[in-house]
């Protein structure tokens, strides 16, 4: 019995999706917000762009045109939609390929909407690049469409720099980590000695034991900072 009333409601579903599918794809002409929109589909190396504009009197025009994904073809692609009078925009957050699509058409538009891709795909195993753009399009300009958060350029600017940052600081953790190791395994205990072995008696030390040339414990001791000198006994600086 459970399974025959999970297969009866995964029926349901099914044919649920595929209603909406199709009331997204013939809108109410009353629910319509944009007379002019445009619907893209982004890819690695191309995105394919269709612009809607209803008329006085009620007919849709339709324009549809391929670019790759090159600087010069995106400006061009900006260019297309301004000669169409289209200034809203709206595209799926496919990987990072949106991100430069989204830069160059942010300053041009009154709107760039970049979409979340499981909310406007709504049936599986039925993709196709010009019903993509088409439900796309025809979603955005009856508000069917979900934005997702986009900070503004100057604050996507120092988010950027400051995850950058954070990675280097990382690496030098990282690199750190692997110094005291290297010195563990060798049985130079500097970490037992020195706070931070990336301090200046402990760096002095390291170039001394590198260099290959014979030393001694007066050579090494040689190397530590005068300050620590008060510390020496207990083995710590």
């Amino acid at each position: 019995m459970n399974k025959d009333k999970i297969s009866d409601e995964s029926c349901a579903l099914v044919q649920a999706v595929k209603a909406c599918e199709l009331t997204s794809h013939q809108p109410h002409e009353e629910k319509l917000i944009l007379q002019t929109a445009c619907g893209m589909d982004v890819h690695k190396s191309f995105i394919v762009a269709v612009t809607k504009t209803t008329d006085s009197q009620g007919k849709v025009i339709t324009h549809k045109k391929r670019f790759s994904t090159f600087k010069e073809d995106l400006i061009e692609c900006k260019d297309w939609l301004l000669e169409h009078d289209c200034h809203h925009v709206c595209m799926e957050s496919t990987g990072k390929y949106w991100i430069p699509v989204f830069n160059i058409l942010e300053p041009a538009m009154k709107e760039v909407r970049v979409c979340n891709p499981k909310w406007l795909s709504l049936i599986k195993d039925e993709k196709d690049d010009n019903k993509d753009t088409d439900r796309i399009c025809d979603l955005y300009r009856h508000g069917m469409t979900r934005s997702s958060y986009i900070p503004s350029a100057d604050f996507r600017e120092l988010r950027a720099t400051s995850r950058q940052r954070r990675k280097y600081v990382q690496i030098r953790t990282a690199e750190h980590n692997r110094l005291i190791n290297c010195l563990t395994t060798d049985n130079y205990k500097l970490d037992m000695v020195f706070s931070d072995i990336r301090g200046k008696s402990a760096t002095r030390i390291i170039n001394l034991i590198i260099s290959g040339k014979p030393y001694t414990d007066k050579d090494i001791l040689s190397c530590v900072h005068p300050r620590c000198k008060a510390k020496r006994e207990d083995r710590g600086c």
